[in-house]
């Protein structure tokens, strides 16, 4: 038996937040940089890289052969040793000598990299240049580098400050007299929003909007580069932009604000229908023994085996209550909402994680 959710809305309105210029945008060239390595981690509990991983054993008799230990891949038994590659990430303006975490990742066999310690292990960018050298003992568990998710397995570990920087990345800042703003979700007004508050606040023509997302800048001559791009980072401004929905793939954890509503839209999926019209008297609709009566609340009460929400606009967040209260699986929450995106009936960015 088909499930059928009837909804109804209002309109979906633009939100207007205040933030620094900074929060919103990227100055071009400066920029962080990935870097990669493969290496060597030893001192396992017998959970390394068995026998049949033939390019770990390879790299043993490699390393050992560079200390003068000259031994077949073919003879080496050891299960205390795992290959793994390594990544990091280069801030902008590192300089010789800093730290950096880096994440070390299985790629053999191995069952946990617990109590391992990796080797000395080149880091290198894509121009094939070494940037950094790693090493360190690995710890299970944190977070998987800047800003990344949560390492939860045994197979991947962090070294927190386990690289030093070797060489950097030239960028010459200071002497530029041009620099360009790229802002982080092109907006055509949020662009000249900026143009016009820079204007205003120098006085003079010292920023151009582009394009949607482009700012060209031009420093005063009465200030370093560095000072301007300080004092254009620090100003706030009134921007445009959409709401964001995340949702968790593997839990279906939906988060979203309150307020972000639905346009009409009919949505089937499986044996859920889902309905939204601009009607304010909503009918009675059958699911099994009971009934799915949803207006657009933020609160849902059962009744009696049925789902009944009190009138108002229609938002995501109800609809994945909704949801939820009919059983839909994580894939169908996603699925959903994804068919209404597409149709045009949710103005939000939609991240699945």
């Amino acid at each position: 038996m088909r499930r059928t959710v009837f909804l109804f809305l209002f309109l979906v309105p633009i939100f207007v937040q205040a933030a620094k210029i900074k929060e919103i945008s990227n100055i071009l060239g400066v920029r962080d940089n990935q870097l990669i390595g493969y290496g060597l981690v030893v001192g396992l509990n017998k959970t390394g890289d068995g026998t049949t991983s033939k390019f770990t054993l390879q790299t043993i008799s490699n390393m050992l052969q560079s200390m003068n230990v000259k031994l077949d891949p073919k003879d080496i038994k050891s299960k205390n040793v795992a290959a793994v590659m390594v990544t990091a990430t280069l801030p902008p303006f590192a300089r010789q000598g800093d730290k950096l975490d880096v994440v070390v990742s299985s790629m053999g066999d191995a069952k946990s990299l617990e109590g391992g310690t990796l080797l000395m292990t080149p880091l290198k960018g894509v121009d094939g240049r070494i940037y950094a050298l790693a090493q360190g003992s690995i710890t299970i568990g944190g977070r998987n580098g800047r800003g990344g998710g949560t390492l939860n397995h045994a197979t991947a570990g962090r070294i927190p400050g386990g690289a030093l920087v070797e060489q950097e990345v030239p960028f010459d800042l200071y002497s530029q007299k041009l620099a360009t703003l790229s802002l982080k979700t092109a907006n055509f007004q949020n662009a000249v929003s900026i143009q016009k508050i820079l204007n205003r606040f120098y006085k003079k023509r010292v920023a151009v909007a582009v394009d949607a997302r482009t700012i060209r800048l031009k420093k005063p001559e009465n200030l370093s580069m560095t000072e301007f791009l300080a004092q254009v980072g620090d100003l706030s401004i009134d921007y445009e932009t959409l709401p964001k929905i995340v949702i968790d793939e593997r839990t279906g954890t939906v988060v979203a604000g309150v307020d972000v509503e639905v346009e009409p839209v009919m949505i089937t999926h499986g044996d859920i229908v889902i309905k939204i019209d601009e009607r304010k008297r909503l009918p009675a609709v059958t699911k099994g023994s009971g009934a799915v009566n949803i207006g657009a609340s933020t609160q849902v009460q059962p009744q009696n085996n049925a789902v009944v929400t009190r009138s108002g606009a229609t938002t995501v967040a109800n609809i994945a209550r909704s949801l939820k209260k009919l059983g839909a699986t994580p894939k169908d929450i996603i699925s959903i909402l994804e068919a209404m995106k597409d149709a045009g009936a949710i103005h939000a960015d939609l991240e699945i994680i």
